[in-house]
């Protein structure tokens, strides 16, 4: 101010500043700082303040001097080892038929990791019976709620995989010899670059991770202290650099695997190096490096470095990209064309390119933008590892359910080892099933057996018996999840069956995973709908939005179970309704209005997923047609991808936010929050809780998806038990089990998971892949590719009409499943469902031998809970949590203002606002929304609100809401609006309005339609995932139009960095002054184009007259007054879509 403050704080309107001269607002950016120099009276900004800092010491200088580099090194051309040899190598490491066809395929081929679709529904490794790699028992940790995960697509930019290998000296005293490191851009090393690290002047000593069979076979320990005491030595004698490599012997001379010799897991190698060295506080004075043949996947290379490796050569896999090249069916495809043409150069740079791509996705999971700090950062949860494994080579790593021990491990190893040598009695790679369903390969839960046991039961009808054979084929499966360690402790008589708990309302218990229209086609989402509406239940919208034609109910149907508004579904009868119960919101906000909203009866913020948690939900581009695209407010054809975190959830306080702003829209519908299974989801939980969430719903890792990263479908989440059993806890501990309802989901498939689930704690329960199956899925596993065989899973018209399935079907499995509840309920002596919620008493640990180990520990699913004895905490209030006095109340109470609102009328109303008036505006757009739909209001209301406005003002509003702020507003303006308009003006008369900021970030999010104008700067991500809205404002922070579908963004200043990112429709006009713009737009998709036809001067001119009319800024009439130069200024980013209406018509097209 021009009197000498400086005032900071997280929003705007904490402090009143009426009286006082407003000299400079700003805001502070990610990565930003400012200082106030006390003594000198001065504000110092962001490069000052840096610019000190970096001018202390000499930097560059040391850098120039002492730093090394390993450049790029050329890729081995030809093949080093035989066709029999390598299958023998590669049978020794554990490398199979699957990861050959599906992940090095993929890699080399396309440059990509491979996607696949449905869960991971295979035993988890411990209790497996066919080996497994060490890499398989630990599952990846991710971001959910108390930070977001990045997008390691769209925000490339802010991530990095650069590595320095040598000593590290002390942070607190910069010296020249602190940069005396090797730089390394990647961590993927080919085979010439693992060898340049050696030429580089710094000490480098080579290990050996080869055993003698005796020595594996003895348990490993010995050979792991060997290995660790000789690395201390090598540390003490000065080697910066520590190769472990498992290609050659304790000499160090090259040594290929024998009979005789087993290679250490590489993993159990480097964590108890990284562990040894640091107990002997030495782990500072080197860098570890893993020369490994079992490394293939995002996954190894990730958990690698996460327990210490600083690079990795994964020679094996280097060496079956080349013959997999050389594969006849290789160069077959290459010149059918189906494949671009590879050369040994092409797909080993392809291989690099799709791991470094994997791990940045692994790192944005977690929220972590630099390998460096993933390094070493065991962001794991270990699932069946016992105590002596986690101490050795993985200490701190959490591994509640203990297992496997050291000896068991070397076991595992030798049993690989075994397979090739001394014999070798296979001609091609072994096909474990990991991964497809294969007879004789890995126990699959939802094998084609299944399916045709489940298909025969619900066809046939109430009968309960034919429901008798999919139920047994699931008891006698082998042990596959930890519940299946479990077993119940009947009661001494039963309870006899008619004092049961009805089937009827058992089912009002059961809900469908969210699977979005799109991933599955209309029919089975409108069959799922209308089952559980029938039987009282749930089903979940999904994330892909809903046609409101579905929110009638239907009174039209024919003899014939035929509705004029179902075309293509069978089965209906008068009374059904096909509107989904659960509305979900995901990051991508797809077809999220207010009608939207105020059709559900629960609304579920989706956090995580469990087939992929941390990632954004993906529908490939052949899913979308005209009527996706429709929904979805998107282009027809355009792959869609949600961001992984959502834009407005960044800390639980945000979390409390969003949840706020649904409660505002629709105060009678309960609103859940879906988390996934991970260790500390109990702590979690409890924010959620108090955030003002009535459900929570915990997803295991096993949980179904149309199309998933198959290294998130295998290795990331846990399974549900665990993250069931630790909120429930958490949760009872701290007096907040009341306040929510819990909901478990994730290959949940019959009766007595129900049951199990409700004895840890859950109240309703979700299913999701075996409802599909219950309608007509087959399991073919190929709904990523739109070719789904039984029109399920796809768009294409032809496959659609070979759904047979109708709601009956799913009728029946949900009352086959009630009816297995109502059975156990009276084998264990109880009467209803609620009597058994929490009674972990009543389990006990079920004696079945494990293949593998006798070391797996229950007692993290049944210790007792304090406080669990007072069953009080089951006593949920019956509305929904509301959010107290709120500003509308006081126009919901204006009689006119009602009557206006009933009748089509117009009005105006002028409101002071504060900063704690937060969604101001939903509760009136959802009440509209509720009479006349989004767009059906013809009336028109004038509101203008004075002061400070709180989070998300003007969010979800509908059509007549003509809405004005004059002061400024904080972050998520505009969010979810469908029509309307927003104005913001500065109320103080500070100079140059149009440079100040006015709103804060993430404005516009998920708009669908609507008019916002702003004299002044908004933050960062203005119009992210906008698909419709028409907008200008005077400048913009970073990802301004990030992920945007649709509408006309104007910014009349200058903006941070990646503009554009993801946009795949809508166009961007950007005043370009002195050449800024096309250095910070992101050229992935968009092209950056001059003002040049009558469409794109049409659309501008119109958009900045409204400003004018709108704000009065000068800006905008000072380029329109001189509007023939102006128009020269502007550049606009325009999409492949929009080409055609921007005017812009392709050259070729006119030739022809």
């Amino acid at each position: 101010t021009a009197d000498g403050f400086v005032i900071m704080g997280s929003e705007t309107g904490v402090v009143d500043l009426s009286g006082k001269t407003v000299v400079q607002k700003g805001r502070l950016g990610p990565g930003q700082m400012v200082a106030v120099d006390l003594e000198n009276g001065q504000l110092l900004e962001n490069w000052t303040v840096k610019e000190d800092a970096a001018g202390r010491f000499p930097y560059g200088d040391w850098l120039r001097q002492h730093r090394r580099g390993v450049a790029a090194q050329p890729w081995t051309q030809e093949r080093q080892i035989g066709e029999l040899d390598l299958l023998r190598l590669q049978t020794a490491m554990g490398f199979t038929a699957e990861d050959f066809d599906l992940v090095i395929e993929d890699m080399a081929g396309l440059g990509k990791e491979p996607t696949y679709c449905m869960g991971d529904d295979i035993p988890l490794a411990v209790l497996s019976d066919k080996p497994h790699l060490l890499y398989d028992y630990f599952k990846q940790r991710f971001a959910q709620v108390t930070n977001p995960p990045i997008d390691p697509l769209r925000e490339k930019l802010v991530m990095s995989l650069e590595m320095h290998l040598g000593e590290r000296r002390p942070a607190l005293k910069p010296q020249a010899e602190a940069a005396a490191v090797i730089h390394l851009d990647t961590p993927v090393l080919n085979e010439a670059e693992l060898a340049a690290i050696s030429q580089q002047g710094l000490p480098v000593a080579t290990l050996s991770t080869q055993v003698a069979v005796e020595a594996c076979a003895g348990g490993l320990s010995s050979a792991l202290d060997a290995l660790c005491q000789a690395a201390e030595e090598a540390v003490r004698g000065g080697a910066q650099v520590l190769v472990l490599s498992d290609r050659v012997d304790s000499a160090g001379a090259a040594a290929p695997l024998t009979a005789t010799s087993v290679a250490m897991p590489p993993l159990l190698s480097v964590g108890a190096v990284h562990h040894h060295l640091l107990r002997q506080k030495l782990r500072l004075r080197c860098s570890l490096v893993v020369d490994t043949a079992q490394c293939w996947s995002t996954h190894h290379m990730a958990c690698l470095i996460g327990y210490g490796a600083s690079a990795v050569c994964p020679w094996l896999t280097w060496e079956t990209t080349r013959h997999w090249l050389a594969h006849p069916k290789t160069q077959k495809r290459i010149e059918q064309g189906k494949l671009p043409p590879l050369d040994a150069e092409k797909v080993q740079a392809n291989v690099r390119v799709s791991l470094e791509n994997g791990l940045r996705k692994i790192l944005s999971k977690i929220g972590i933008s630099l390998l460096a700090s993933y390094h070493g950062a065991q962001i794991f949860e270990a699932i069946g590892l016992g105590a002596d494994v986690i101490d050795t080579a993985f200490t701190g790593t959490t591994s509640r359910v203990a297992g496997m021990t050291l000896a068991e491990l070397a076991n595992e190893t030798l049993s690989l080892h075994a397979k090739a040598f001394p014999e070798l009695n296979r001609s091609k790679l072994e096909f474990m099933g990991f991964v497809q369903y294969r007879t004789g390969g890995e126990y699959h839960l939802n094998s084609p057996d299944m399916a045709k046991a489940l298909h025969a039961a619900v066809k046939t009808g109430p009968g309960y018996d034919h429901f008798s054979t999919y139920k047994t084929l699931l008891e006698n499966r082998p042990v596959t999840a930890l519940r299946d360690l479990l077993e119940f402790k009947l009661a001494p008589t039963p309870l006899p069956l008619d004092q049961v708990e009805s089937a009827e309302s058992l089912c009002k218990r059961f809900c469908t995973g969210g699977m979005s229209l799109g991933a599955l086609s209309r029919e089975a989402h409108e069959v799922l709908a209308v089952a559980m509406n029938r039987i009282g239940g749930k089903s979940n919208s999904g994330e892909g939005g809903e046609d409101p034609a579905r929110f009638q109910v239907l009174h039209d149907v024919d003899a014939e179970g035929r509705s004029q508004a179902f075309p293509s579904i069978g089965g209906l009868r008068n009374g059904d309704t096909a509107c989904s119960a659960i509305k979900q919101i995901a990051s991508g906000r797809f077809g999220v209005t207010a009608e939207y909203l105020r059709s559900g009866k629960q609304l579920e913020i989706k956090v995580a997923q469990g087939a992929k948690p941390g990632e954004g939900g993906q529908l490939p581009g052949p899913k979308v047609d005209e009527y996706i695209a429709w929904l979805r407010n998107s282009k027809p054809g355009v792959a869609l991808i949600s961001p992984p975190p959502h834009h407005d959830i960044y800390s639980i306080e945000d979390l409390a936010q969003l949840i706020h702003d649904l409660h505002q829209v629709h105060p009678k519908a309960p609103v859940s929050v879906k988390l996934v299974a991970e260790i500390g989801i109990g702590t979690i939980a409890a924010g959620v809780a108090k955030a003002n969430a009535d459900v929570i719903q915990i997803s295991g890792h096993d949980g179904g998806t149309g199309a998933s990263p198959l290294s998130s479908i295998k290795h990331a989440g846990s399974p549900w038990e665990l993250g069931l059993t630790e909120v429930h806890r958490s949760l009872v501990e701290n007096g907040l089990r009341d306040r929510v309802l819990l909901r478990a989901d994730g290959g949940l498939k019959t009766g007595w998971d129900v049951v199990i689930a409700a004895l840890l704690g859950a109240e309703e329960y979700g299913f999701g892949s075996v409802a599909m199956i219950a309608e007509g899925c087959i399991m073919a596993r190929v709904c990523h590719t739109n070719n789904c065989p039984v029109g399920v899973a796809t768009q294409k018209e032809a496959l659609r009409k070979r759904f047979t399935g109708v709601p009956e079907h799913v009728v029946n499995f949900f009352w086959y499943v009630a009816e297995e509840v109502r059975q156990l309920l009276s084998l264990l002596g109880v009467a209803k469902l609620e009597d058994l919620i929490g009674r972990s008493d009543l389990l006990q640990p079920r004696a079945v031998q494990l293949a593998k180990t006798q070391g797996v520990d229950l007692s993290s699913l049944l210790a007792p809970i304090q406080g669990a004895d007072d069953r009080s905490w089951l006593r949920h209030s019956a509305e929904a949590h509301g959010n107290g006095p709120i500003l509308e109340d006081q126009l919901l109470a204006d009689a006119a203002l009602m009557a206006a609102l009933e009748s089509h009328g117009s009005l105006s109303r002028t409101i002071a606002i504060v900063n704690t008036d937060r969604s101001v505006g939903a509760r009136l757009a959802g009440e509209i929304a509720q009479r006349h739909g989004n767009r059906g209001f013809n009336g028109q209301l004038d509101l203008t609100y004075k002061g400070a406005a709180g989070q998300s003002f003007g969010a979800f509003l509908v059509q007549g809401m003509n809405v004005r702020l004059e002061g400024e507003a904080n972050d998520y303006v505009g969010k979810g609006m469908n029509s309307g308009r927003i104005t913001l003006v500065p109320a103080d008369g500070c100079a140059n309005p149009g440079d100040q900021v006015i709103l804060g970030n993430t404005c516009l999010y998920g708009a669908t339609g609507g008019e916002l104008y702003a004299l002044g700067r908004a933050g960062e991500r203005f119009g992210v995932r906008n698909s419709g809205a028409r907008t200008v404002v005077e400048g913009a922070g970073d990802h301004c139009c990030e992920y945007m579908t649709g509408g006309v963004v104007v910014v009349l200043g200058s903006t941070g960095r990646n503009v554009g990112a993801g946009m795949t429709g809508g166009v961007t006009f950007l005043l370009d002054e002195n050449d800024r713009v096309a250095p910070r737009v992101n050229p992935e998709i968009v092209e950056v184009c001059s003002l040049t036809t009558q469409q794109q001067e049409t659309t501008l001119k119109a958009l900045l007259e409204a400003h004018v009319a709108a704000t009065g800024s000068s800006k905008a009439s000072a380029l329109l007054a001189d509007w023939a130069a102006a128009k020269g200024r502007f550049k606009v980013l325009i999409p492949p879509s929009e080409r055609a209406a921007m005017g812009l018509v392709d050259q070729q097209a006119v030739a022809a």
